[in-house]
């Protein structure tokens, strides 16, 4: 049997725990944990993780998060970051999402990748990746935060499952020997307007870079990522916040277009 988990990751998990079922955001846990502390955080992320497996649902892969340099030096960190994603969390290309089912959305857009193979090996190379991904596809990336006001530190967003909220992906898959996935460009809307804009090299150089440090630190881990695993390889441009009624669209070069919609106002799940 485990170990159970210190008091301070308990109350942390507890805390947004509450937040995500009152939909009222909480104060920020940095303060119950080490400032620096990153496995506490993980420890914190890992025990919601579980509870949501315990209440029946699904995982179906992981978000990489913090892959933009500059995001990186804002919270003074060197490295990604990572959350879980659950099959409820996915929202239909052209769908909306409900009112009141998110507490302080960011819209921003991400290649998707879907794996074909395991990836096992701590030290994962570049042609490991190539040889797992099935396909790609254009997504959306529905983030949001638990702590109020994002108010958050690196150990923050790491024990909110890296801020996961809902994604979006497209539905036209394409291999990756039709696409560059360094060289793609992108555009984003809110409601007719750019939001939005960026390159997949602003995903730590590539999308496919993102996904060799996430598969060789959930190896690490014991947890690596698994044939019919998501991967959401984090932003290719800067995030945008999304009000009731909005529209969203992302156009990526040779991946295509993905959209959604947020409910108008007063119309509340």
């Amino acid at each position: 049997m485990s170990n159970p988990a210190p008091p301070a990751v308990v109350k942390a998990a507890d805390l947004l725990e509450e937040a995500t079922r009152t939909q009222v955001a909480c104060a920020p846990v940095r303060g119950l944990l080490d400032s620096g502390d990153l496995e506490a955080a993980y420890a914190v992320q890992q025990l919601n993780v579980r509870r949501g497996l315990d209440a029946g649902r699904r995982i179906v892969g992981r978000k990489i998060g913090l892959t933009s340099p500059a995001v990186q030096r804002q919270l003074g960190v060197d490295q990604p970051d990572f959350g879980a994603l659950f099959a409820d969390m996915a929202v239909p290309d052209g769908g909306e999402v409900p009112g009141g089912r998110l507490l302080q959305p960011k819209v921003e857009a991400e290649v998707a990748l879907v794996l074909g193979r395991d990836l096992p090996h701590r030290e994962c190379t570049i042609v490991d990746v190539l040889r797992a991904v099935d396909f790609a596809l254009p997504a959306l990336e529905i983030v949001d935060s638990r702590i109020a006001g994002w108010d958050i530190s690196l150990v923050d967003t790491v024990a909110d499952n890296a801020s996961c909220g809902l994604y979006v992906l497209g539905a036209t898959p394409v291999p990756l020997t039709a696409v560059d996935l360094r060289a793609v460009t992108m555009t984003m809307t809110r409601n007719g307007g750019t939001a939005s804009e960026g390159t997949g090299a602003a995903c730590l150089g590539s999308p496919l870079n993102a996904a060799v440090w996430l598969a060789s630190a959930l190896a690490e881990r014991g947890d690596p990522l698994r044939a019919g695993d998501l991967v959401l390889t984090g932003a290719l441009g800067p995030m945008a916040p999304a009000a009731p009624g909005d529209v969203f669209e992302a156009h990526i070069l040779d991946l295509g277009s993905v959209r959604v919609g947020f409910a108008p106002e007063g119309d509340q799940q």
